[in-house]
């Protein structure tokens, strides 16, 4: 157990190089001196509660996500009757009460109606979304399963979380935490943002692009009494418009979403110089576009976002190269943010601020000068007593003890994982964990030696011996680490991830390191007796 051929050196001492180096850069971070541009730079991102920054709590309404799926749904039923060969004519269509009622013209298609409805209730075959019934022989009856549902928020939450985290991670910064509370809940930390109104703006975009035709028979008492012809809805002006204030008309079903978009950017109009959007299709958004164009030249359609009408331009000719440009009032800076969300995609649901909190940078600050002084004034006092207390093994505890830090630091800077305050007491916990096993090793050596036992032979059992109880410890704590990763969120999360990797370098350290040092004197030195 003793016994360390040249290639186990050379294995441990490159594993504890490797570990020590990716240290530095986070090291030199904390100092005035700066780090080489052309040598990698992995560092420790410091959390919300030691860089100071922001934290926003966004919260989600469910009944968008039914109201959005019940028109999707009847868009979908009304375009598969409608390419049916020979096609199948429905009426008096219906989306009250949450469902989806309408009837079959022809009495001798309802079978057959059936058979093409029946892949769009079952969904993707996992969760059944409709159920679907018949009422007076001819008419359909569709109404959303409670399973069906739930499912549906899930999935558009995680699509919300996932466009949040892009848009966030668009502005640059480092390490945010991104997480769901909840079934309709979102939390946002971004760490070194001081201020939040960019970021509640950005986030509390939804980005929801439309191209929508204008229905031209809706007359403008009725627009402006707020009444739509039937299979049309009014639509305001953007404040940002010069039509602001008014409203419009535009056919409810049949239009164009951006979820095709592949591509967006701040631009400006060659004409005017005015900052716009610039939107690039996919291939089959593209061809979409091409032919909503193409089939309803000279004549208007409106360019929805949110909800809002930014421009009802003419179609004086099809739009065939799948791009266009969005205008509306922008300053630079709105268009970039809007060119952002696009980018992003639209958010499956609105997301509403509920909460929201700025941590300074001076508490931060004042914080880690905190932590890092506990963390001093703990690592001295252990040292002293390890050395008065066990000598020269007391010396290789210490030594294990600073190296264990480091190693700490340098994995955490190579995974690009966050340090927060509950963090630093984890490395606190470690420290004294990593002792604890020295601890153990030291005192079973020295009753091997009170037993009689040879100083080989005690070293040797002693390491042996305490390794067990070593381990047996740290395989409870790993598993109460991870326990607290899965379960836990934010600065539990920052805790756990320091606890799981102090455990693995503590017992690299207090045990490997150690044995291979101690080791080495006694095959030098061959002391005959341990001053323990």
């Amino acid at each position: 157990m003793l016994d360390f051929p040249t290639w186990k050196k050379t294995w441990l001492w490159l594993i504890t190089a490797v570990a020590i180096l990716a240290a530095l850069p986070s090291l030199v971070s904390m100092t005035s001196a700066k780090w080489p541009e052309a040598l990698p730079d992995p560092t420790v991102n410091l959390g919300l509660d030691l860089a100071g920054g922001s934290h926003i709590l966004l919260e989600a309404e469910p009944s968008q996500v039914a109201a959005q799926r019940l028109e999707n749904l009847e868009e979908a039923v009304r375009t598969a009757l409608r390419q049916a060969e020979p096609r199948i004519r429905i009426g008096d269509v219906s989306t009250a009460d949450g469902r989806l009622t309408f009837m079959v013209e022809d009495m001798g298609e309802v079978d057959r109606a059936r058979e093409i409805l029946l892949p769009l209730v079952n969904g993707n075959g996992l969760v059944r979304e409709w159920d679907l019934s018949m009422v007076d022989e001819t008419r359909f009856v569709l109404v959303p399963t409670e399973r069906g549902l739930e499912q549906a928020v899930t999935d558009s939450m995680d699509s919300a979380t996932e466009v949040v985290r892009k848009r966030i991670d668009s502005l640059g910064t480092r390490e945010p935490t991104i997480i769901r509370q909840g079934d309709t809940r979102i939390v946002v930390q971004v760490p070194g943002l001081q201020d939040p109104d960019a970021l509640k703006e950005l986030l509390g975009q939804t980005a929801r692009l439309e191209f929508k035709l204008v229905d031209q028979t809706a007359l403008p008492s009725d627009v402006a009494a707020g009444v739509a012809p039937p299979g049309s809805e009014i639509v305001p002006f953007a404040d940002t418009t010069a039509q602001a204030g008014t409203s419009l008309a535009v056919r409810r079903l049949g239009g164009i979403r951006g979820d095709n978009l592949v591509g967006a950017q701040q631009t400006f109009d060659p004409q005017t110089n005015e900052p716009v959007v610039s939107i690039t299709f996919d291939q089959q958004g593209g061809a979409r576009f091409a032919n909503l164009t193409r089939e309803n030249v000279n004549k208007p359609f409106a360019i929805i976002l949110d909800g809002k009408v930014l421009s009802a331009p003419n179609i004086n000719e099809p739009i065939l190269g799948g791009s266009a440009s969005i205008s509306g009032g922008f300053t630079t800076e709105t268009a970039n943010n809007l060119a952002i969300s696009l980018r992003s995609g639209a958010l499956p649901v609105d997301l509403a601020v509920i909460e929201e909190r700025t941590v300074g940078p001076d508490l931060g600050a004042d914080s880690i000068r905190s932590g890092l002084l506990a963390m001093t004034i703990g690592s001295v006092a252990v040292i002293v007593l390890m050395i008065v207390t066990y000598g020269r093994f007391g010396i290789y505890a210490t030594a294990a003890l600073v190296i264990n830090v480091l190693m700490i630091l340098g994995i955490m800077a190579a995974l690009n994982t966050t340090l927060t305050l509950p963090g630093i007491a984890g490395f606190v916990l470690t420290i004294g964990a990593a002792v604890d096993a020295n601890v153990l090793i030291n005192e079973r050596i020295r009753e091997e030696r009170k037993r009689g036992r040879r100083v080989v032979a005690a070293v040797e059992t002693g390491y042996k011996e305490a390794s067990r109880a070593i381990y047996d410890a740290n395989v409870t704590n790993f598993i109460a680490g991870v326990l607290l990763f899965l379960f836990g969120s934010g600065p539990i999360r920052g805790f756990a991830v320091v606890l799981v990797i102090g455990l693995f370098t503590s017992v690299f350290t207090a045990v490997t390191l150690t044995r291979m040092w101690v080791a080495g004197w006694l095959r030098k030195a061959r002391p005959s007796d341990l001053n323990l």
